[in-house]
C-alpha cells in the first residue's frame, strides 16, 4: 500500500500551472479573512439602521467568529470524506451567497443568521488552501506559496477595519458584503478549470469510514461555548457573570470528554495522536502565539490612537494598514530566503523582531505622533514573514499526506483561537489595570497633599480668571479637570502595562523553535499508509 501510494504521488501533478492554483485559492481565502474584521468599524451604522443596541449589533461578529471557529478543527475530516475541491468550492458558494443575503438582511436576527452560515462557510477557506498548496507544490517550493497565503491571512484582517470604514463613511454598510459576490464568482469559476483533487484523496474516500457522531457534536458544542466566552467575557465581567461561568464549564467539559474520546474511537474525528509528533505540536503552538501577538497589536494600536490621542477610526486603521503594506514587501522577500536557511532559525528570529517592535511601543504617551504609530505597526510586521511561513513549513514536515487536511485545519484554528485570547487577554487587563492606576492615583488627590493643592489652586485661578466665576465653581472645576487627566494617565499606564507583557510573552518564545527538528533538505514528501 504504501509503496503504491508513493508511486501515485510521483507520477500526479496537476495539470495546471501550480502558481495559477495558488492565485485561484489565495482569492476566496483572503475574502473570508477580510470579512473577519471589515465589519468591525459598522457597529454603529447596522445598529442604528437595524434599531438594535451597539451591544446587540456585536452579535454580528461574535456569530461569525464563532460559526468559524467550530468548522475549522473538522473542515479536513469533511474535505477528506467528500471530497477537498468539492468542500472547498460549496464553501466559495455558501460564503458568497451568505454575503449577498447579509446585504440583503432586512432586521438584525437574519443578519446574525446569514453571519452564521458565512462565518461556517468561511471555516473551510482558509484550511483548504493550506492543503491545497502542500499538495501542488513540491517541499522545496512550497515556502514561496506559503509567502502567498501569508499575505491573504496577515494582511486582509489588518486592511478590513480601514476598508470598512472607507465603504462606511462613503457609501452603505451593507456593501461590506456585497463586495464578496464578484471575488466569490470569479473563485468559483477558476476553482472549476484548475484545481483538482490528488489521487490519494479519492483512497481515502473510498474506505467509508464510520462518522463519530458523538465526537463531532462534543467538538462543536466546546469549540462553540469557547469561543463566546473570549469574546463576551469581558463584556460580561467574566466570571462574575453566570452566563460566562456556564459556558466555561460547558466548553471545559465538551472538550474534556472529546479528547478522551477521540484517543479511544476508531475513526476520531481528529487525529490528536498528531499532537504527540514534535513538529506538529510546537508548530501548533507556536502558530497559537503567532495569533496572540498579530490580532493583540492590531487591537492595541488603533484603539489607542482612537482613545487617547483623538484619532478618527480612518486614522488609525491606516496607522495598522501601514504594516500590511510593508508585509506585502516582506512575504515575497521571506519566501525565497525560506528554503535556504534553517526554518528554526527564522522562527527565532521572527519572534526577536516582533519582541523589539512590541518593546518600542512601551514608551506611548501623549506626544506620540501618527509617524511614530506607524513606526510601531511596521516594525511588529517585519517579523511576521519570518514565523508565518517557516511554521507552515515545519508544520507539514514528516507527516503523512492523508493528514495534510487534518493538520490544515487544526493550524488555522490555533492561530484564530490565538487571536481570540490575546484579544480577550489585552482588552481584559487594559481594564484591570485602568482601575488599579486610577485608584494609585487618587489616593494622591487628597486636601492636603502639597502638588495636588498646587494644582488645584492654579487651575481654579486660570478658570476664575477666564470666566469671571466664584471660588467655588473654580475649585470644582479643578476637580474635575484633574480627575479627567488622572483617567487619561491610568489608561496610558494601563496599554504601557499590557504591551510589557506581550513583549514576556514573545520573548519567551525566542528559543522554542529549537525543541522541533529541522526538515532534511529536498526530503521526500511523506506518503499515506
Amino acid at each position: 500500500m504504501a509503496a503504491a501510494t508513493l508511486s501515485f504521488h510521483d507520477s500526479w501533478r496537476p495539470r495546471a500551472n501550480p502558481w495559477i492554483i495558488a492565485v485561484t485559492v489565495t482569492l476566496a481565502t483572503f475574502m473570508e479573512a477580510l470579512d473577519s474584521s471589515i465589519a468591525n468599524v459598522a457597529m454603529g451604522h447596522i445598529g442604528g439602521s437595524l434599531s438594535a443596541s451597539r451591544d446587540e449589533a456585536t452579535w454580528v461578529l461574535t456569530s461569525y467568529l464563532v460559526a468559524n471557529a467550530v468548522v475549522l478543527p473538522i473542515s479536513g475530516w469533511i474535505a477528506n470524506r467528500i471530497g477537498r475541491k468539492r468542500f472547498y468550492m460549496s464553501c466559495v458558494f455558501l460564503f458568497t451567497m451568505a454575503s449577498l443575503l447579509c446585504g440583503l438582511a432586512p432586521t438584525l436576527g437574519m443578519l446574525v443568521f446569514f453571519r452564521v452560515v458565512q462565518g461556517a462557510a468561511g471555516g473551510g477557506l482558509q484550511p483548504s488552501e493550506q492543503s491545497i498548496l502542500a499538495d501542488t507544490f513540491p517541499p522545496e517550493k512550497r515556502s514561496m506559496a506559503f509567502a502567498l497565503y501569508g499575505m491573504a491571512v496577515v494582511i486582509a484582517p489588518v486592511l478590513g477595519p480601514t476598508v470598512g470604514g472607507w465603504i462606511v463613511d462613503s457609501y452603505s454598510w451593507r456593501w461590506i458584503f456585497f463586495i464578496n459576490i464578484p471575488v466569490g464568482i470569479l473563485s468559483l469559476y477558476l476553482t472549476s478549470r484548475v484545481v483538482e483533487d490528488p489521487p490519494y484523496l479519492a483512497a481515502i474516500r473510498k474506505r467509508r469510514e464510520g462518522v463519530d457522531y458523538w465526537g463531532l457534536g462534543l467538538l462543536v458544542v466546546g469549540i462553540g461555548a469557547l469561543q463566546v466566552l473570549l469574546d463576551k467575557g469581558q463584556e460580561d465581567d467574566w466570571f462574575g457573570s453566570r452566563f460566562i461561568v456556564t459556558l466555561t464549564v460547558v466548553s471545559v467539559v465538551c472538550l474534556v470528554i472529546f479528547v478522551i474520546r477521540q484517543l479511544k474511537v476508531e475513526h476520531p474525528i481528529l487525529d490528536l495522536r498528531l499532537f504527540a509528533q514534535r513538529n506538529v505540536g510546537t508548530t501548533m503552538f507556536v502558530m497559537f502565539m503567532v495569533g496572540v501577538s498579530l490580532y493583540s497589536s492590531t487591537v492595541l494600536i488603533p484603539q489607542y490612537l482612537q482613545e487617547i490621542m483623538g484619532y478618527s477610526a480612518e486614522q488609525a486603521g491606516m496607522a495598522v494598514s501601514s504594516g500590511g503594506l510593508a508585509l506585502m514587501f516582506l512575504f515575497p522577500v521571506a519566501g525565497a530566503l525560506a528554503p535556504k536557511f534553517d526554518p528554526r532559525w527564522l522562527v527565532s528570529i521572527g519572534f526577536i523582531v516582533t519582541t523589539f517592535g512590541l518593546w518600542r511601543m512601551t514608551g506611548i504617551n501623549l506626544n506620540t505622533s501618527f509617524g511614530m504609530a506607524v513606526s510601531w505597526r511596521v516594525v511588529i510586521a517585519l517579523g511576521l514573514p519570518f514565523l508565518f511561513i517557516p511554521i507552515n513549513t515545519l508544520c507539514f514536515n514528516g507527516i503523512p499526506q492523508e493528514k495534510y487536511n487534518e493538520v490544515s485545519g487544526m493550524s488555522a484554528l490555533m492561530r484564530n483561537l490565538g487571536g481570540s485570547v490575546g484579544i480577550s487577554f489585552v482588552i481584559t487587563l487594559l481594564t484591570r489595570q485602568t482601575q488599579k492606576h486610577l485608584a494609585m492615583l487618587e489616593a494622591n488627590t487628597t486636601s492636603g497633599n502639597p502638588p495636588f493643592e498646587r494644582m488645584r489652586g492654579a487651575l481654579t485661578g486660570a478658570w476664575m480668571h477666564s470666566t469671571g466665576g466664584g471660588a467655588a465653581g473654580g475649585m470644582e472645576h479643578a476637580g474635575a479637570q484633574i480627575y479627567g487627566m488622572a483617567q487619561i494617565q491610568a489608561r496610558i499606564l494601563a496599554y504601557v502595562d499590557s504591551i510589557w507583557m506581550m513583549v514576556a510573552l514573545t520573548a519567551i518564545l525566542i528559543p522554542l523553535p529549537f525543541i522541533m527538528r529541522r526538515p532534511k533538505k529536498n526530503a521526500p514528501v511523506p506518503v499515506a499508509h
